[in-house]
């Protein structure tokens, strides 16, 4: 695909279905009488980290819950691994919902369990009781994260950043595929920010995990993805690489990179 081309062609998505982690295909929702999507095409390899971008309240929050089943599309599908997953029952969604770890914009952490309890709560649900056991898939996990030796703290004495990685650590706790971050980086001064992106550059290298960031922050995106899709006006607008938006002259695509509204850039034309 092209930097500037609305839409990834039927064509070049079979080209890429083989070895697909996720495939979405004229993916469309429609909230009462506002279409959120209006025909979403992607695709995500094994071990790629795709950065989604583009203006609030343009679909990406949906877009995320639909590719973990948390929201049905009214048309389209979503493939997992070679599973359309779009009219699966939840029983059914369970199986898949273990390829994929999300990493909710708040953290989403249980206030009143401990780092460890909240981190070994996924175990938990999945039928491991052995005290051992998680003990050390918790100690483990906060090793990679480099959270180490905070397993009894509560959520409340824990900065933003430290929460987002405890969030993460139990989003990975039991290995999955992929994982889907929501805004990791909203409210985290940069030096926070960097060390949350170098975190998802190094769980992507370290377990082959396959990313999929929607992010506001444009440096997060630069420099965690392989490659950034653009979503506007319920569409991919712009398919690419990093460089590849940069360096792009669309005048859309400069007006969210610069934060300019489209007044402003004819005001600026005129004079």
């Amino acid at each position: 695909m092209i930097e500037t081309s609305p839409q990834m062609s039927a064509t070049s998505l079979q080209d890429r279905d083989n070895g697909s982690m996720l495939v979405v295909r004229d993916l469309k929702k429609r909230i009462g009488a506002q279409e959120i999507l209006c025909g979403v095409d992607l695709n995500v390899a094994h071990g790629e980290t795709l950065a989604i971008i583009g203006r609030s309240g343009g679909g990406k929050s949906v877009l995320l819950k639909h590719l973990v089943g948390l929201m049905q599309p009214d048309a389209g599908e979503i493939w997992i691994e070679g599973q359309n997953i779009t009219r699966l029952n939840e029983r059914q969604l369970g199986a898949i919902r273990q390829k994929i770890g999300i990493l909710f914009q708040g953290a989403a952490l249980f206030d009143s369990m401990t780092v460890a309890e909240n981190i070994a709560f996924p175990l938990r649900e999945a039928g491991e009781r052995e005290p051992k056991v998680l003990r050390e898939k918790v100690r483990e996990i906060l090793d990679v994260v480099e959270l180490e030796g905070q397993e009894e703290k509560m959520p409340v004495s824990l900065s933003g950043g430290m929460k987002k990685r405890v969030g993460l650590a139990r989003s990975i706790i039991r290995r999955p595929k992929c994982v889907l971050y929501d805004e990791p980086t909203s409210g985290l001064d940069p030096v926070v920010s960097d060390s949350i992106n170098r975190l998802i550059r190094r769980l992507q290298e370290r377990f082959g995990m396959t990313s999929i960031v929607v992010t506001h922050d444009m440096k997060s995106a630069f420099d965690v993805a392989d490659h950034i899709a653009y979503l506007h006006e319920g569409q991919i607008y712009f398919y690419g690489t990093p460089i590849q938006l940069q360096q792009t002259s669309d005048p859309i695509l400069q007006d969210f990179l610069l934060g300019r509204s489209a007044e402003e850039r004819g005001s600026k034309v005129e004079s």
